[in-house]
């Protein structure tokens, strides 16, 4: 049996990690910060002992070389590491916007835009938000998102063109409020 993969998913927590240090800033609300915040701890103080328990359990039962238990746990273990450590990124990085100091002559993170998409005057509206709370079924779209960064700057009445594996989507901004 091979036992790399403890190392493998090492790796994946840097290549997980590096895009996050790559990028300089993740916008979130207050209480995504704060429901982050409360994920970390709970990974920390939960979570990370009750792993610790789980390899000394398996430890106790026997030889390592043969011990599927032991090595499930300790993968289990390297897997909630790689999310801490990706967790722990985020919050570094997040900044949060205060929905008071947000200007609505624009299109920008946080502020629900009305679109109408001008191929089918279909009307729908979008809150652009952060990647992290990106939830299309909520009506959020990451800013990151080809239709939020195409909507991104943009001003009521001006048209956004939108590039999709389709083609290019046109849209009419209607209204930007918060």
């Amino acid at each position: 049996m091979q036992r790399c993969t403890f190392q493998k998913v090492w790796r994946c927590i840097f290549f997980s990690i590096k895009p996050q240090i790559m990028s300089e800033v993740m916008y979130v609300s207050k209480e995504t910060l704060e429901q982050m915040k409360e994920e970390l701890h709970r990974m920390i103080t939960v979570d990370r002992p009750a792993a610790s328990r789980a390899i000394a359990e398996a430890r106790e039962k026997g030889d390592l070389k043969e011990n599927a238990e032991y090595d499930a746990a300790k993968e289990a273990q390297g897997l909630l590491e790689a999310k801490m450590a990706l967790l722990e990124q985020q919050v570094m990085i997040a900044r949060v916007l205060d929905a008071s100091s947000i200007d609505t002559s624009k299109a920008s993170v946080l502020t629900k835009v009305t679109i109408t998409n001008m191929a089918n005057k279909k009307s729908m509206t979008y809150q652009l938000v952060g990647e992290k709370e990106a939830d299309l079924k909520l009506g959020k779209i990451s800013i990151a998102s080809p239709i939020g960064k195409g909507l991104l700057g943009k001003k009521i009445g001006e048209i956004a063109e939108v590039q999709t594996p389709a083609g290019i989507l046109k849209f009419k901004v209607e209204k930007i409020s918060i």
